[in-house]
């Protein structure tokens, strides 16, 4: 304190005093904003009063010479950095200082070695015997002492080391080196700032160290503009983001100025760096992805490629390209990879709705070959992500005799809400046993799915799930005969507001039967758990009929109790939206096939409506005709069965 008080002092006498140039040289500081290092002025005062000649006055003219930006150059290398640096075990580095000595930035260069040394395996088994020794802890007391003549960079690095040697938060010479590095923290160089927050970030356990990390991070918010590494800006994404997001928002401006330079890595550290937080930002993964395929010559491993598929699939972020590389490098190595790896890609490609045939029956295959190797979590997530594409095996005799193999005996074992999702999922592919629906459908397992707690929405979800499985064992399993799902069970999707399509096709429905509003309903929640966009019932000659007294057992209020006149039909619309299918693709995810199969069993001539055929249609007579020319040919269909 007492030098920082007498440098302040020199400071002002240089500035006011009219007798500055009687000052001795040395005491002369030059008035610029870039003042040297405290550890410089303390040893350049030190060293001209006492008019010393050692080494430490050759580190002082050093030190005096400072670049143009502001960061000081290394000292000149003597004969004890040349020993330290050759020393192949802490025996001989802690030998070299006991022999020689030296000044208090070699004392740190000494513990950093030591620290490189303790990474080796040689190393590790001595890291408490290194504690102990003597010399060891003269190193540190070394440094405590002279702290403010350890250069900026080598402090940095010395606090990332003395942790990696088991140094306590508590011990002084830690300490000192942290209040000191906070102290420095407006004079470090940006690539200095950037090493201290990547040490800090793992280190924030006490007080100081989180007051430390914090000044880090609004230093950082202030110079993000200084970061030029895309390595740089890829691990404060990942190790800082999370603390500010102002910091956040930078960093992204950052990637996507450097986005050309990234190498595979620092895609895949940003992508899982935005996915941890759920931050879709658009802009920089367009870019990303886009230099990402570029580079053509560049092999990708197989870990990276996962963790890419994953970062996608969290952020709902769809780039065909880059899925088709990751897809097209992945095939041939998907022997080579472990349950999880397999699993997560699955899931991932399940999320984006993306089916690339030749992979997932590779992932098919490598199920069959290694299932001992799957656990019953990697089991499941396989399954559901099969049912939601709605992807069949082309050996699936197989493939499902081993699923059933090991669900048998852990099904009852899984919390209810997997339980349920993979039971539904096994109706989707149409595999589900007469035990599996029993398991569900029980009174008890329906109390304890609705006593689980969770969000409305989600509870909405699971119950409709339910009805879903319900529906299955009376559509699909004739054997079934009990439990079933209990009437004051079953939960009704409410209304919510119609989407154009579902708008359009209502208008078109009103128009196809003329003034007579009781020849069609819209919107209709059924006690399969399904939402029909429109109904009709037509007669024996394709004329639609009133509905207001005829039986309608799929409706929670069954209607009236006329039944259908003889050779009558009764006609579902079902609005297909584009969410409804699998990317880049006409073919309907597993949740809608299903849905189809399900009307389809109670009696219904299902009339699909695709959004791509619709937005073709320009006016509404078109609209109209097409409605009519789709009921005909499903009513044909039918006849020809």
């Amino acid at each position: 304190m007492s030098t920082r008080l007498l440098v302040r002092c020199i400071r002002l006498l240089g500035s006011h005093s009219p007798g500055v140039s009687a000052l001795p040289a040395a005491f002369r500081l030059p008035l610029t904003t870039n003042a040297p290092p405290l550890g410089a002025l303390t040893l350049r005062l030190h060293t001209s009063t006492s008019g010393g000649r050692g080494e430490g006055q050759r580190l002082s003219q050093t030190q005096a010479q400072a670049q143009d930006d502001g960061v000081l150059r290394q000292p000149e290398r003597t004969e004890l950095d040349d020993l330290i640096e050759g020393a192949g075990s802490a025996v001989e580095v802690l030998q070299v200082w006991a022999e020689r000595g030296g000044t208090g930035n070699q004392a740190a260069t000494v513990l950093i070695r030591l620290a490189r040394l303790s990474t080796t395996p040689e190393g590790k088994h001595n890291t408490a015997e290194i504690l102990q020794d003597r010399r060891f802890q003269q190193l540190l007391k070394e440094v405590d002492t002279q702290i403010s003549l350890v250069w900026n960079g080598t402090l940095v690095n010395l606090l990332r080391s003395l942790p990696q040697l088991g140094v306590s938060s508590g011990e002084p010479a830690l300490r000192s080196v942290q209040n000191e590095a906070h102290w420095r923290l407006r004079r470090l160089s940006c690539r200095n700032l950037v090493s201290l927050a990547d040490s800090c970030a793992g280190q924030a356990h006490d007080d100081q160290q989180r007051a430390l990390l914090s000044d880090v991070v609004k230093q950082l918010e202030l110079r993000w503009t200084e970061i030029s590494e895309p390595r740089n800006v890829a691990m404060l994404m990942g190790k800082l983001g999370h603390l500010s997001e102002t910091l956040m928002d930078r960093l992204e401006d950052k990637a996507l100025e450097l986005a050309e330079r990234f190498s595979p890595e620092d895609t895949r550290r940003v992508a899982l760096a935005l996915a941890a937080r759920s931050r879709r930002s658009v802009p920089l993964l367009r870019a990303l992805s886009y230099h990402l395929v570029q580079k053509h010559g560049i092999e990708l491993r197989s870990g990276l490629l996962v963790d890419l598929a994953f970062a996608y699939g969290k952020l709902n972020f769809h780039q065909t390209q880059v899925f088709q590389r990751i897809a097209s490098d992945l095939l041939p190595r998907v022997p080579e990879l472990g349950a999880n790896d397999i699993t997560r890609c699955a899931k991932s490609f399940a999320y984006l709705k993306w089916l690339n045939l030749p992979l997932f029956e590779a992932f098919t295959q490598h199920f069959l070959l290694h299932s001992e190797k799957y656990n019953t979590p990697q089991l499941c997530n396989l399954v559901l992500s099969f049912a939601r594409l709605n992807y069949q095996p082309s050996n699936g005799d197989a493939f499902y005799s081993k699923v059933h193999e090991k669900l048998d005996s852990a099904l009852g074992q899984l919390e209810p809400f997997l339980q349920t999702d993979v039971v539904w999922s096994l109706c989707v592919l149409q595999q589900a046993r007469p035990s599996y629906l029993q398991s569900v459908l029980e009174p008890d397992f329906h109390k304890k799915l609705t006593g689980a707690g969770g969000s409305s929405s989600r509870d909405e979800n699971y119950m409709l799930k339910q009805l879903h499985i319900n529906t299955t064992a009376a559509l699909e399993c004739p054997a079934y005969r009990v439990p079933a799902l209990p009437k004051e069970a079953f939960v009704y999707p409410g209304e919510r507001k119609a989407s154009a399509l579902q708008s359009g096709l209502r208008d078109a429905l009103r128009a196809l039967v003329g003034e007579q509003q009781d020849l069609y309903r819209t919107a209709l929640s059924t006690v399969y758990g399904w939402t029909i966009d429109g109904e009709l019932v037509l007669n024996s000659e394709s004329k639609p009929v009133p509905l207001k007294d005829l039986a309608a057992p799929h409706l929670p209020q069954a209607g009236g109790t006329t039944p259908l006149p003889p050779g009558a039909k009764r006609i579902a619309f079902l609005a297909c939206e584009f969410p409804h299918y699998i990317s880049r693709s006409k073919d309907l995810l597993g949740r809608f096939v299903m849905q189809r199969r399900h009307l389809q069993l109670a009696g219904f001539l299902t009339v699909d409506v695709p959004y791509y055929e619709w937005l073709e249609l320009k006016s509404d007579w078109q609209k109209v005709a097409y409605l009519k020319d789709k009921m005909g040919k499903a009513v044909a269909e039918d006849m020809a069965k």
